[in-house]
């Protein structure tokens, strides 16, 4: 394992000013509009695909061809300081890709991952979905099923997941689903679903608190038929496994985890990017609002709010980085990527909330961007394992002991 260095290279830093200026120059200006419609960016998502942003080269790129690791915290850093919920349209398809990267062969991650973006004139949609109405961090109560029917080589999927970015829209559905109830979360593996498979429809679509730019919603899964080669990893392979979970062997590997466990680091960079901008926004607006004679962070109140947040925002992408380079090597040790996590979730919601303050009145109106951001931010306390979630993995993780 090679030594931890904060230093970006050439790259890395080129890298970070080409998500910066589409941020600024595509996203910003477009934020308000695609937060009050509440729909999914296709004008945004084309241009991104026209530059290469939006395309699984770009995701295998920062995630997977950087040895550092710090290439996908620091892309992600910029492109959410565009916007969120722009940002998660942008990137919820390398969610489905990060699943069959997790869970597939390499013949499998060659076909399908391509399939979760298109190109340029032909951009599609991929969608991971786990979350059942029943069952979000409690992974071991999914109840969507998988049968298998051995005279068609055909697997059978029932059930409805929510909460699924790009979910009923997409042109590829990554599903979690239960193949033998008896082994929980090591009874699960992850399926295909390709596009226009018959039984799967999209439920209710959710109007949401923040993030409203991207498509959230149910995925009902009706009798859906999909044939033996969409089982990511192979039928060998998942049987292979069932047998040792039922020998009583020990075996770290639950379908949707997988897929959890490799985004952390990745979804603290997103947080992040909502935390500075609120930062950086509230700063100017404290150097240019003047109150009593002066400009308001002459006022100690004020400048010491504005102080901790850079502190706060600096100390968690250390974190995130540390993380981010530490999951590239396999190094976790005391679950660094859920301290990221959990780290900057905390820091968006507070700092965008200490933004408010800041612009007093105007932080709270739609005219400004600061209140969009406070809504945004909330979600990083909540998804991809909710801030108790993360609690409890760390400290599992520290003491070594199943904390229930």
């Amino acid at each position: 394992m090679t030594g931890f260095s904060l230093r970006l290279n050439e790259d890395q830093l080129q890298l970070q000013k080409w998500v910066h200026d589409f941020a600024e120059d595509v996203i910003r200006p477009a934020a308000a509009e695609w937060d009050q419609r509440e729909e999914t960016p296709w004008p945004i998502l084309e241009q991104a695909a026209e530059i290469g942003l939006y395309s699984w080269e770009f995701l295998a790129e920062i995630m997977m061809n950087d040895p550092t690791g710090l290439s996908s915290p620091v892309a992600l850093e910029e492109l959410f300081w565009g916007d969120a919920g722009i940002g998660m349209a942008i990137m919820a398809s390398g969610l489905a890709a990060a699943g069959i990267a997790a869970a597939g062969t390499s013949e499998q991650v060659m076909e399908w991952v391509p399939q979760c973006y298109g190109g340029p004139g032909d951009v599609k949609l991929g969608a991971f979905a786990a979350s059942e109405p029943d069952a979000g961090s409690d992974v071991s109560a999914y109840r969507t099923r998988a049968v298998y029917d051995e005279a068609k080589d055909e697997w059978v999927l029932n059930g409805t997941k929510t909460w699924i970015s790009n979910g009923g829209i997409a042109d590829i559905h990554v599903v979690v689903a239960v193949v033998d109830p008896k082994l929980g979360s090591k009874g699960q593996a992850s399926f295909i679903v390709p596009p226009n498979t018959a039984g799967l429809s999209m439920g209710q679509k959710f109007s949401k608190h923040g993030i409203r730019a991207s498509h959230t919603a149910e995925v009902v899964l009706d009798d859906v038929r999909i044939p033996g080669h969409c089982l990511l990893g192979g039928k060998e392979k998942l049987d292979e496994k069932l047998a040792a979970v039922r020998e009583g062997k020990h075996i770290h590997s639950q379908a949707a985890m997988q897929t959890f466990e490799s985004t952390r680091p990745a979804v603290a960079a997103q947080a992040i990017g909502v935390a500075r901008a609120a930062y950086e926004y509230s700063l100017e607006y404290a150097k240019e609002r003047h109150a009593f004679g002066r400009p308001i962070i002459m006022n100690q109140s004020i400048a010491f709010m504005l102080a901790d947040m850079a502190t706060e925002i600096d100390a968690v992408r250390l974190l995130t980085h540390r993380a981010a380079w530490l999951g590239r090597h396999n190094g976790f040790k005391n679950a660094e990527g859920s301290m990221a996590k959990l780290k900057a979730g905390r820091v968006a919601v507070w700092a965008t909330e200490r933004a408010m303050q800041i612009l007093g009145g105007y932080g709270f109106v739609s005219d400004y961007p600061v209140e969009r951001w406070h809504r945004d931010a909330k979600i990083y306390d909540i998804f991809e394992g909710t801030e108790q979630i993360q609690q409890l993995v760390i400290s599992r993780a520290i003491s070594g002991m199943r904390i229930e």
